[in-house]
């Protein structure tokens, strides 16, 4: 789950001990969307603690009035069998209130015409899917390439 107000911007390195388990797949910069505080760079603790897992209670940026307080992602491939090319990722979403689901969705991702199929409405959702897209078929790529050598 990561902080709605978090606009993440580039993969970070190291920091976590499981990198994979993080919210969008690994550790990401950014910068902060939050009222009084857009486009502020969060300190690298800042982004360890708050940004990258949601639910930011300590974090001064945090507004007191908002709609979520974090979200989570989920991701499956949807058609394209062995013989077909076009095949498109189901990125499911849950943006959190009080640990609730208070709203929730699903965005699709062409990867035979490298576009979404309908883009999420906000923005920080968007991109947060994207990250979450990019780390999912890094990890999908890493286990074909596991099986193929164990083969």
């Amino acid at each position: 789950m990561a902080c709605p107000f978090f606009m993440p911007i580039e993969k970070l390195d190291g920091s976590w001990p499981h990198a994979e388990r993080l919210p969008l797949g690994c550790g990401w910069s950014g910068h902060c969307t939050a009222p009084g505080h857009e486009h502020e760079a969060p300190s690298p603790e800042e982004l360890r603690e708050f940004c990258n897992l949601g639910y930011a209670e300590g974090c001064g940026r945090l507004p007191r009035e908002r709609a979520w307080d974090s979200v989570r992602f989920a991701a499956r491939n949807a058609g394209g069998g062995k013989n077909e090319t076009s095949i498109r990722t189901q990125i499911h979403y849950v943006c959190e209130r009080e640990h609730r689901p208070s709203d929730h969705g699903m965005l699709q991702y062409d990867a035979a015409a490298a576009r979404w199929v309908e883009p999420h409405p906000d923005l920080r959702v968007q991109r947060m899917a994207e990250c979450f897209l990019e780390s999912y078929l890094q990890k999908r790529k890493r286990s074909v390439v596991i099986r193929a050598a164990a083969s």
